[in-house]
């Protein structure tokens, strides 16, 4: 005798044609890459942010050396952008880049920024000076540091430091997830529903 479920099962069922021998299954789940098909996917993203990373002075807003510099993407929450403005989130990283060129910075910057991301860092500090004296404008790293932040899909949102950790001249940006920790959290999600 069957039990309601089963029936209703059967019912359902009812005109179904099984598959024939010959048809092969597919396997929707990604296969995991190599460490070189790693390492190449790393140097192409990497490729793809120095390219939207500008040197050229006339492409980078200017900053002045003691203005508050700030940036939020959309879908950030205000309460979140709060505590990253007021230094509520730990900090693990920091990279004081005042003193490089601006070549110099940009490739120091992102080395740094990948690096974090990989080790799961969500918050990181970055110096970058107010920049009085540089030339030919004032405040040039901290504007080309800014601007290159908010071009970064990396980066979530950035303000200036507290007074007592550099003021004006640092910043505490936040950072996206890396796509390797995306991957880790739904596995473990999944294994945690019990999903198979």
């Amino acid at each position: 005798m069957l039990d309601d479920e089963s029936a209703l099962f059967f019912e359902e069922m009812a005109g179904v044609v099984p598959l024939k021998g010959d048809v092969k299954a597919v396997n929707l789940q990604p296969k995991a890459l190599t460490d070189e098909q790693l390492q190449r996917r790393e140097a192409l993203q990497r490729e793809a942010y120095l390219a939207c990373m500008p040197l050229d002075l006339s492409l980078i807003p200017i900053i002045a050396p003691d203005d508050i510099a700030s940036f939020k993407r959309e879908g950030v929450q205000g309460a979140v952008f709060k505590r990253l403005r007021l230094g509520q989130y730990s900090i693990k990283m920091e990279l004081d880049v005042h003193a490089y060129r601006l070549s110099q910075a940009r490739d120091a910057l992102l080395n740094y920024l990948l690096a974090a991301q990989a080790h799961g860092e969500r918050c990181v500090m970055l110096i970058h000076g107010k920049g009085h004296n540089s030339k030919p404008v004032a405040g040039l790293l901290k504007s080309a540091v800014c601007h290159w932040l908010s071009l970064l899909d990396m980066v979530l949102a950035y303000h200036s430091a507290k007074t007592e950790q550099g003021g004006t001249g640092a910043l505490y940006v936040m950072l996206t997830k890396s796509e390797q920790l995306k991957i880790e959290n739904k596995e473990a999600n999944r294994k945690g529903m019990g999903w198979r």
